[in-house]
């Protein structure tokens, strides 16, 4: 009996410290969505008073995402399982305006936008009361959300009044997944959608997935890549694509397809593509309407034509708006829209690409049908780790516009660098195009309904993979979540959304809170400092855009180096947009070109983007611009030692495998930050001809070290480039 009992204990023993390591180890699985217990005794009071009573309206049953997301919240950080009551005797009432009772809804604001809601504190009898009260069942689940989030933050209740509602009406995430499960730029692993298993398997992780988009007001996500497989398109794979819609409609998301441009003729066996055919026209009419038999509440299309190989209207003659059009026709008896990307760059590229999407699209402004949307990438280029917005926002007024953000690190450091994204996001929506006049920001150009029956929207490009923590980073989560905080309310502050992130996702502790908003806001700074300083851009390696190299000068195309963009000589650095050179400051209105026109006048930041400047030019600092290139790349590598030493005191404050998992990241990413300002320096130190000043640390290697360096087999290619 002694030793069958020792045996117990010892079993025993293994299974709690499993248990234990299982319940408190934290492997960012769960996201912004930990609900961990409240240990501050005065808020869990005044939480645990307020929710011990709960009031469901007809409509929140027990299978209703909403209720079962409150429960688990509530239970978890409280540890408390409410009463379901009457109304009278709730502390918290959810419900619509329809299904609330009357003398609760004269006290409440009126919900006018179908995911809106209110939360409010009311005074009954005396006896406070919360309630979440949404025009629709999906605006009841954002106002839970959000609700969730105030206990998780840790903020009063006892007064709220919040009435909230999306300012964008599509806020989609683009998927760059292909069938066969590799991710386009994608640095998390593989596609988390399992083709082989659909649609008779659904993963947790697809439930999982549709929570914390909704839990940010996310509400449309693209399964696929635009670089487009046709065969998305046939049954075999319209089947699983309902399956996956299915699973998401409960959280408020639809699904949207990326097609090929050429797919008649690759599924329908047509002899054209050609968006004026009658047959061709008639078979996209019939294909949308097979998706609407499998999909009732199917988004849409998001194309890619004549970009970088992909087909498209202009093979036949025709523009794009004729090739949008023709899709749009086929969607509108079905509310479906059309996102046309105006990422566009043709096989014989011009003196300056950031040039060729306004030349192309301008023209066809207001020729696009009523449920066409223009997708555009938020800088000219291509997601550079800073780049002046794109002219094309302040361009045309009478084509809704759609912001294309990339969450995605592909020039920021895949995931292994710590690049909070929301500084960059506020940059870009918070520039003023003076489309109408000063404080024409790009987020009231995306907000503006050019005519009645216009759609407004926006896109980020998703970070998302099978990686155990779903983005690579346990940080790179931060901008999943700032894009669906930012795509809900454009107005909102980086600052408050990097605060309750981290919040949510690590510790309300303020010594652990306070410093590392303060690292994340830096972190975008950090980056640009020793990647691409002063508007340098597109200097990383050639095809995985892996690592620096401002020495690329050979590709099948000239505007896929290196050189060509940074356009290094012996008299200085820098690409000539100006009124003297490719006269891209012109495709701005007259107040943002006369800024940029003039390197007297032009932001630094931005200075090497639109003008070639001389080595000795002066700059505000008072440095040459040598000096100042140089400052910048070593500011760069200091910060991210800083950054390092801060996050070295967070030890004990927060889990500790998260810990381990962010300390490891940070050391890769300062050895990749010392890599890409010893090589840049060097590089172009080879044109400039000057020293690097007194007090900077020497390059460890020689320039040929750098240039010799390869990196087989990086992540994120995935597909076509």
């Amino acid at each position: 009996m002694r030793k069958q009992f020792r045996v117990f204990g010892l079993l025993a023993f293994v299974w709690m410290f499993t248990w234990a390591n299982h319940c408190f180890a934290d492997d960012g699985y769960k996201l912004w969505l930990s609900y961990a217990k409240i240990s501050d005794r005065a808020f869990a009071a005044q939480y645990n008073q307020q929710l011990k009573q709960i009031y469901f309206a007809e409509g929140i049953g027990s299978n209703n995402v909403a209720r079962i997301e409150l429960m688990k919240g509530v239970a978890a950080m409280l540890q408390l399982t409410p009463q379901v009551t009457k109304p009278g005797d709730a502390g918290l009432l959810i419900g619509t305006q329809k299904t609330l009772p009357a003398s609760v809804i004269k006290t409440l604001p009126a919900v006018t936008h179908d995911e809106g809601y209110v939360i409010k504190t009311i005074t009954t009898n005396n006896h406070k009361q919360v309630v979440i009260a949404g025009k629709t069942q999906t605006g009841v689940l954002y106002g839970v959300f959000n609700f969730l989030r105030l206990l998780q933050t840790q903020q009063p209740i006892s007064t709220l009044n919040i009435n909230e509602y999306p300012r964008l009406e599509r806020r989609v995430l683009n998927h760059w997944d292909n069938l066969n499960r590799t991710v386009e730029r994608g640095y998390a692993g593989a596609s988390i959608w399992n083709w082989h298993k659909l649609p008779g398997y659904i993963e947790q992780q697809y439930i999982d997935y549709a929570r914390a988009n909704a839990s940010i007001g996310i509400n449309g996500t693209v399964l696929n890549n635009v670089n487009a497989n046709a065969l998305m398109l046939s049954p075999e794979y319209l089947v699983k694509v309902k399956a996956l819609a299915d699973a998401f409609r409960p959280y408020g998301i639809r699904v949207y397809l990326s097609v090929k441009f050429s797919s008649p003729i690759e599924v329908g066996k047509l002899k054209t593509a050609d968006p004026l055919n009658s047959e061709v026209r008639q078979w996209w009419k019939d294909k949308v309407d097979e998706i609407y038999k499998y999909v009732p509440d199917f988004g849409g299309f998001l194309v890619k034509a004549n970009s970088e190989g992909q087909p498209g209207p202009q093979a036949y003659g025709r523009n794009h708006a004729d090739g949008a059009n023709m899709m749009a026709e086929a969607l509108a008896p079905h509310n479906g829209i059309v996102m046309w990307r105006a990422f566009v760059y043709d096989s014989n590229p011009l003196n300056d690409r950031a040039k060729q999407a306004y030349d192309e699209f301008k023209p066809l402004d207001g020729k696009f049908a009523d449920n066409v949307i223009v997708q555009v990438k938020n800088g000219a280029i291509d997601f550079q780790p800073r780049e002046p917005f794109h002219p094309l926002f302040g361009a045309m007024k009478k084509t809704p516009l759609m912001m294309e953000f990339q969450i995605t690190q592909e020039y920021t450091g895949f995931s292994t660098h710590l690049f909070y994204e929301g500084p960059l996001f506020k940059e870009v929506l918070g520039a003023d195009t003076y489309a109408e006049g000063k404080g024409t920001t790009v987020a009231k150009v995306i907000e503006k309904k050019p005519h009645s029956k216009a759609v407004t929207g926006i896109a980020g490009v998703s970070n998302i993979g099978t990686d155990r923590n779903w983005c690579g980073h346990p940080f790179a989560q931060s901008n999943w979540y700032a894009f669906g905080r930012m795509a809900w309310n454009p107005e909102q502050s980086s600052a408050q959304i990097a605060d309750d992130w981290l919040r949510m996702t690590f510790t309300n502790n303020k010594s652990f809170v306070q410093p590392m908003v303060q690292q994340m806001l830096q972190s975008r700074e950090n980056t640009v400092n020793y990647m691409t300083p002063l508007g340098l851009h597109h200097i990383m390696g050639i095809n995985t855009h892996y690592g620096p190299g401002p020495w690329v000068n050979k590709a099948e195309r000239p505007d896929w180096t290196s050189v060509h963009y940074h356009k290094a000589d012996s008299l200085g650095i820098g690409f000539d947009r100006s009124s003297t050179g490719s006269k891209a400051t012109s495709q701005y209105a007259p107040q943002v070109q006369q800024m940029f026109d003039n390197p007297a006048t032009c932001p630094d930041s931005n200075l090497l983007w639109f003008h070639h400047v001389s080595w000795t030019y002066k700059m505000r600092s008072g440095k040459t611009l040598w000096f100042e290139l140089v400052h910048h790349y070593y500011e760069g590598v200091d910060s991210v030692r800083r950054l390092q030493t801060v996050w070295n005191g967070m030890q004990g404050k927060v889990d500790q495998e998260q810990f381990n998992s962010v300390k490891q990241l940070i050391a890769i990413q300062l050895q990749e930050a010392i890599r890409w300002r010893d090589a840049c320096v060097l590089y172009f130190q080879t044109f400039s001809k000057q020293p690097i000043p007194a007090g900077y640390e020497k390059p460890a290697h020689p320039l040929s070290y750098y240039r010799d360096q390869q990196f087989h087999f990086a992540p994120g290619i995935g597909g076509n480039i």
